[in-house]
């Protein structure tokens, strides 16, 4: 598995007129289904009384096949939603989700016309698409003494590591993530700082 991929960072949105048919794809970052039910249940204030409202997902890293999905919402059965999704499973994108309104013009595609419709607005979108690098990073725990903490921190600094969360009781509990390609140079810059008594506990 790749140790990083690429994610939306803005929104972008095609609008295209198909045969009197208006459609409008909506492109976003979403990280899980709810966050592609908010996006829809915006869209429909925003753009009251289309004739449909289909979508597509993949919620993880791009080459997912579990966090995934699509609705057709009203049209022919696999002539919205999975030419969708197909076409961002083929964007190498990760957490990327796509909403397509559909405001019908009065004449019908076909089953082949609605697939190239649908997916035509995502086709065009994913070149334009701004994105950003997210690392994948791996859990992690270390406990120090509260005159190492701005050490510790330094070297954290230098490794990518993005802190969850801090303990201070006796000592400093920190909770943490880092990129897996760090996970062992990490260790032995705490060992070296701290003369051998700094050692983080990486999850399994």
């Amino acid at each position: 598995m790749s140790e990083s991929y690429l994610i939306p960072a803005a929104d972008l949105l095609i609008e295209e007129e198909i045969k009197h048919s208006r459609f409008i794809s909506f492109l976003f970052h979403c990280q899980s289904l709810e966050d592609l039910k908010c996006v829809l249940t915006n869209l429909k204030v925003e753009y009251p009384g289309a004739n449909h409202y289909c979508y597509a997902f993949v919620a993880g890293a791009p080459s997912d096949s579990i966090n995934i999905g699509s609705s057709d919402d009203g049209e022919p059965s696999g002539s919205a939603g999975r030419p969708m999704l197909a076409a961002l499973q083929g964007a190498n994108i990760g957490e990327l989700g796509a909403i397509v309104i559909r405001y019908f013009g009065g004449t019908k595609l076909g089953v082949g016309g609605l697939v190239r419709a649908y997916s035509s607005g995502i086709k065009q979108a994913i070149p334009q698409l701004e994105t950003q690098l997210k690392q994948i990073r791996y859990p992690a725990t270390l406990v120090c003494d509260y005159h190492q903490l701005k050490d510790v921190e330094h070297i954290f600094a230098q490794y990518d590591v993005v802190i969850d969360d801090k303990q201070f009781s006796d000592n400093i509990v920190i909770q943490f993530a880092i990129p897996k390609a760090f996970k062992a140079q990490l260790n032995i810059d705490l060992a070296t700082m701290s003369k051998g008594q700094l050692k983080a506990i990486y999850a399994e």
